[in-house]
């Protein structure tokens, strides 16, 4: 144990800045905004003996992989990581030539020369797929606009369309293969779209191809990522599918891979993880009661098919959704132990999540149901969504018939509608009233349910493609419209829809998630290789590009310092660039709200100078941020560092306080509003009979009764 202890501790990060990469361009001048990247290659360490996968019960180890962006100076500073091997560190920016440069530890600085890209064939191929598939024409259907909406809708949800994989030349016989095997795998596009679109799409990937040169130009990556740091830890291989996950209070990531029913426990601080297999049926047949949907994939080990992952705020215990069954799975991060809650209808279990009385809420996608698991009885609630019509509710009782007699090798033909498959979705709890929402990704509508009168209410969306929903700490519903690349808000107490357009173009925006402490959206890039974050209260975006090609994001979990933690999800995992899929996190390295990283940059040039010196003995920056906003304030404008904040502008001083003071303060007010009496008596300042001074607004004495004096004749007192 001492042994294994001091290796743990060598893969820590030592907190130096070891490694400095500066890269310029052919004219000398310093690049800033660079994605630098580092890796250690060969350097994991993991079993491959159970079918290519680590043997369960046994510890692995990730080497992190880390990427930062140049300053403007050019400059990209990595901490040591004591792993042995050489380190690559490959320099990628917009329109240039990628380079890599190589070195055998990380105590070197190295200077990089990018060389601009001018051939433009090679521009294009730099570009992210969203800039392609802006461009994907659909001028050949009837109805352009619907032809697109519903090919992104129902095609655009496992890989990305328009990257070099989708760009290949196919003749109309291998598009019409390959549609119908996307149809098998989960596709639900109407008959009309499954007829037209071979023909359509090898015209409209040849011309797309042969225009390369006119497609938009880079979205530009902003100052943010300067302070930003992302860091990736390889998990799986080509065929896996690493699909949701959850980030525990133990500080594990729990990693579900779809394709091999795996579930991969992570531990981001040592790059340690190990795997637990998901039990299945003995005799159970792959594909589970949905049938073996998968069979021409080369390989799969699903039997259950782990998708969602949700935390009982009351054990810890992790419950998952396996599509394929009919139940749900609870799993004890301590004891690695699994248990089965077997249900007796409803259809795909989806996405899932805990509610603060320990209910566990999940929706049913192919039986357009949501279920409910109370613990405290084992029993299950069963709540139909309302069908939007006849057609549809006929076409519901005949889909459960059939595939709760096992008649799942075929199904209904599919109208524009996807008629009988409104395919409830996304789901979350609100904190402010226990209720439970729901979004249907085909019926474009939202729901919700009140679990004290089980009341279920449909709400129509003014967009297309409602997939997966959060809720914030003010109650407002926060959903992506997938294939009209939007973000929206609802107000579910004005009743109204507000839009929000991406910062990227192209986009099919798959999940999201609150931070509610800090007021910020994140939300999942699939096409353009970015996670976004937007802060509510000022409707402003970043954008953060992340270091693979081809990277297919699907869920999001906030950290409590405000970090983030996705996987890539890229179906195939071979598609993704290096063949790799990969768990990452990304530091923003910035407060969140614009107007505090504001303060953040303006007191690293002003400040830090002096309060970084012990000898200047001024208060350091940890001690500064426990004061709260108003000491600062006033320091800056009145008082002590009046004279050395006088060249700064009120709003500049505004921001400084604001970055030093405003986490505090929110604390501090919690703390004092703790600590404080039970409020049991009302205080008056009405006069009374006492015999004092003090009494009422005026400060006046109580004698206003009996007492002959008035102001006529108090001279005579």
């Amino acid at each position: 144990m001492p042994g294994r202890l001091i290796l743990l501790l060598l893969l820590l990060p030592t907190g130096l800045p070891a490694a400095t990469i500066t890269v310029s361009n052919a004219d000398g001048e310093p690049l800033p905004l660079v994605m630098v990247t580092r890796t250690v290659p060969g350097s994991d360490n993991a079993d491959t003996s159970d079918n290519g996968y680590p043997r369960p019960g046994l510890v692995n180890r990730a080497t992190p992989q880390h990427t930062r962006f140049t300053n403007a100076d050019g400059k990209a500073t990595f901490e040591t990581v004591a792993v042995e091997g050489e380190r690559q560190f490959r320099v990628r920016a917009q329109g240039y030539a990628d380079a890599v440069v190589a070195a055998a530890t990380d105590d070197i600085e190295m200077d990089v020369v990018l060389e601009q890209l001018t051939d433009p064939r090679e521009i294009a191929e730099s570009k992210p797929s969203n800039l392609w598939l802006a461009q994907l024409d659909f001028s050949w259907a009837d109805e352009p606009a619907l032809y697109r909406e519903h090919f992104l809708r129902h095609c655009g949800f496992c890989h990305q369309q328009a990257s070099v994989f989708m760009r290949t030349a196919r003749t109309e016989e291998q598009w019409t293969d390959i549609i119908d095997r996307m149809q098998m795998y989960g596709a639900m596009a109407s008959e009309d779209l499954v007829d037209d679109l071979p023909a359509g799409m090898v015209d409209a990937f040849r011309e797309l191809v042969e225009q390369h040169a006119s497609l938009p130009d880079f979205e530009p990556w902003q100052p943010h990522l300067a302070s930003a740091t992302i860091t990736e830890w390889p998990i799986g291989d080509g065929f896996s599918q690493m699909h949701d996950f959850i980030l525990h209070p133990n500080g594990k990531v729990y990693v579900g891979d779809n394709l091999m029913d795996r579930i991969y426990a992570f531990d981001p601080k040592t790059g340690d993880y190990e795997v637990f297999k998901v039990p299945h049926d003995e005799g159970a047949e792959h594909g589970g009661i949905l049938g073996n949907r998968m069979a021409a994939y080369p390989k799969t080990d699903n039997y259950m098919g782990v998708h969602s992952f949700a935390i009982s705020p009351v054990d810890g215990h992790i419950f998952l959704t396996p599509s394929m069954q009919q139940e749900i799975v609870e799993f004890d991060p301590d004891t690695g132990e699994f248990r089965r809650h077997r249900m007796e209808e409803g259809f795909y279990p989806h996405t899932i999540r805990t509610d603060a009385e320990d209910r566990v809420w999940f929706t049913l996608a192919l039986s357009s149901q949501v279920a409910m698991l109370d613990r405290a009885s084992g029993e299950f609630t069963v709540f139909d969504i309302p069908a939007r019509g006849m057609m549809e509710w006929a076409a519901l009782k005949v889909i459960k018939f059939r595939l709760g007699n096992g008649f799942v090798n075929s199904r209904p033909d599919l109208d524009w509608e996807t008629t009988g498959f409104p395919m409830p979705y996304g789901i979350d709890v609100s904190p402010v009233d226990g209720r439970v929402w729901i979004a249907r990704l085909y019926a474009d509508d939202i729901a919700v349910i009140d679990p004290d009168t089980e009341e279920v209410t449909v709400i129509e969306t003014p967009f297309h493609g409602p997939r997966r929903l959060r809720i914030d700490a003010d109650g407002d519903i926060w959903i992506v419209a997938f294939s009209d690349g939007l973000l929206a808000r609802y107000d579910p107490v004005a009743a109204e829809f507000e839009l929000f357009e991406l910062p990227v173009v192209s986009e099919t925006p798959y999940a999201l998630n609150v931070d509610r402490e800090r007021g910020v959206v994140w939300v999942n890039g699939n096409q353009s290789d970015t996670i976004m974050s937007f802060h509510i209260q000022t409707e402003t975006w970043r954008t953060y590009p992340l270091p693979r090609r081809r990277t297919f994001t699907r869920d999001i979990e906030i950290a409590d310092d405000g970090s983030v933690y996705t996987s890539n999800s890229h179906f195939p995992s071979w598609m993704i660039e290096g063949g790799q899929p990969t768990l990452i996190h990304i530091d923003p390295g910035l407060p969140a709200d614009p107007v505090e990283a504001e303060g953040a940059s303006l007191y690293a040039q002003h400040c830090d100078a002096c309060h970084s010196l012990p000898d200047m003995k001024a208060p350091e920056l940890a001690t500064l941020k426990q004061m709260p906003f108003s000491r600062v304030a006033r320091s800056l404008e009145f008082g002590m560092m009046m004279q050395q904040a006088a060249h700064l502008s009120s709003d500049e001083r505004y921001a400084i306080a604001r970055y030093l003071g405003s986490a505090n303060t929110q604390a501090r007010d919690e703390w004092i509003a703790g600590q404080m009496c039970e409020d049991t008596s009302e205080l008056s300042v009405a006069a009374g009979p006492e015999d004092n001074w003090g009494f009422g607004s005026g400060n006046t004495r109580s004698v206003a009764t009996g007492v002959n004096i008035a102001p006529d004749n108090v001279s005579q007192a």
